[in-house]
C-alpha cells in the first residue's frame, strides 16, 4: 500500500510537471512562426512509469522529468512543428490536470487533519 507521504509527494511532484508544461506550451506558442523550431514537452507520465516499476512505493525524487522535442511530428508552413490550436488544447487539459491534482491534495491533507482529531 502507498504512504501518505508518497502520495502527498508524488502529486506535488505532478503539479510542478504540470507547470513545466505550461511553460513548454508557451515556448511554443511563442515560437509557432520561427523556422525550424521543434515543440517541447515534458515527460512526466514516462518518468513516473519508470520510477513506479523500479520501486513500489517511489518517492517525488525518483521522478526525473525532463524537457524533450518532438521529432517525427510533421512540419508545417513555417517549417516547423507548432499547431495553435493542438497547444491551446494541451493548456487547457494541463490547467484541469493542475486543478485535479490540486483537489487531491486537499482531500489528502483534510483526510490527515480529520485522523488527528480523531485521536
Amino acid at each position: 500500500m502507498i504512504q501518505d507521504k508518497t502520495v502527498i509527494n508524488l502529486l506535488e511532484k505532478a503539479m510542478t510537471a504540470e507547470g513545466l508544461r505550461q511553460q513548454a506550451v508557451a515556448s511554443n506558442i511563442a515560437n509557432m512562426n520561427t523556422e525550424g523550431y521543434r515543440r517541447v514537452d515534458v515527460n512526466f507520465e514516462k518518468a513516473l512509469t519508470k520510477a513506479m516499476s523500479k520501486n513500489e512505493n517511489p518517492s517525488g525524487d525518483d521522478v526525473k522529468m525532463e524537457f524533450y522535442e518532438t521529432k517525427n511530428s510533421p512540419l508545417n508552413e513555417f517549417g516547423n512543428d507548432v499547431n495553435i490550436d493542438n497547444e491551446v488544447g494541451e493548456m487547457v487539459k494541463n490547467s484541469l490536470k493542475h486543478q485535479t491534482f490540486m483537489s487531491l491534495l486537499r482531500k489528502k491533507y483534510q483526510q490527515m487533519d480529520n485522523a488527528l482529531k480523531i485521536q
